[in-house]
């Protein structure tokens, strides 16, 4: 998937994807510092990537396969499973986002966390960024949970197609200065992404043996993601305060929404 980096508009003023409002007179292209594709465009993003890497790590070097880790060994490392979190142990639907199954499933995500990270964050903002991670992913591992709870999971998917959710939404809004074409094919390419990886997702329960990914987790936090970027699209481009306040807004609102989740989960399962 491309990563998207923004061109300097035709007009008066230039526009700061991570701030938020327009600042100065644009530079000629060949004046963008390169900086501008590493850790100061998307410090988030490094950031996210780094601990998931770094939790691998830590597991390998403590006995755990780096290829196909068993099942208790995950739950060992913090994996998602609604029985345990049942009994107390809510703390698994936030470790389960940087907790991977093998080289494959690590590399796979966080090659799309750093493709989707880099086109998001200067439109999110750093904190944006992690709340949007942190909340789509328990909202994955949540919906993952209340439909099966005997299920083990692990991995950053869920959060990455959050991203996916919210960046098809933020992508379109009217406000953003850049030429609207190359706004419609990067949104078209993270459709596009999120519908492939749906689809490969489902295809895996339609056989016999072999790995099963969870597509509840994934449904999970691209429906949330998407509807954080219902309100957050229309203010986006408007100007630095009030676009952030927002953000607070539906970041708090949104939280509250998976505490009372959780809380049916608890009692319907009780039941």
């Amino acid at each position: 998937m491309e990563r998207g980096q923004g061109a300097a508009q035709d007009g008066p003023s230039d526009y700061d994807l991570r701030s938020g409002y327009y600042t100065q007179p644009p530079q000629p292209p060949h004046t963008r510092s390169r900086i501008l594709t590493g850790w100061a465009y998307a410090p988030a993003t490094y950031i996210l990537i780094g601990i998931s890497c770094a939790v691998y790590l830590a597991m390998v070097l403590n006995g755990v396969s780096w290829w196909d880790p068993t099942a208790e060994q995950i739950l060992h490392w913090g994996a998602n499973n609604g029985l345990l979190e049942l009994h107390g142990q809510w703390w698994r639907l936030v470790t389960a986002t940087f907790l991977h199954i093998g080289i494959i499933h690590i590399g796979t995500n966080m090659w799309c966390l750093w493709n989707l990270g880099l086109l998001g964050e200067p439109l999110l903002g750093p904190v944006g960024m992690v709340a949007v991670y942190l909340l789509t992913g328990v909202a994955g591992n949540l919906l993952s949970s209340a439909v099966n709870p005997g299920a083990i999971g692990a991995g950053a998917s869920g959060a990455v197609f959050g991203i996916a959710g919210v960046l098809i939404l933020l992508l379109n809004s009217p406000h953003l200065p850049f030429p609207r074409a190359e706004l419609k094919r990067l949104r078209r390419s993270v459709i596009y992404f999120a519908a492939i990886n749906l689809a490969i997702g489902a295809s895996t329960h339609l056989y016999s043996g072999g790995i099963k990914i969870d597509n509840m987790a994934h449904l999970g936090g691209f429906l949330s993601g998407m509807a954080m970027g219902v309100p957050l699209a229309p203010i986006l481009g408007t100007g630095r305060e009030p676009y952030f306040k927002r953000q607070k807004i539906v970041f708090s609102v949104v939280a509250l929404i998976l505490l009372l989740f959780a809380n049916w989960f608890v009692h319907f399962r009780s039941v």
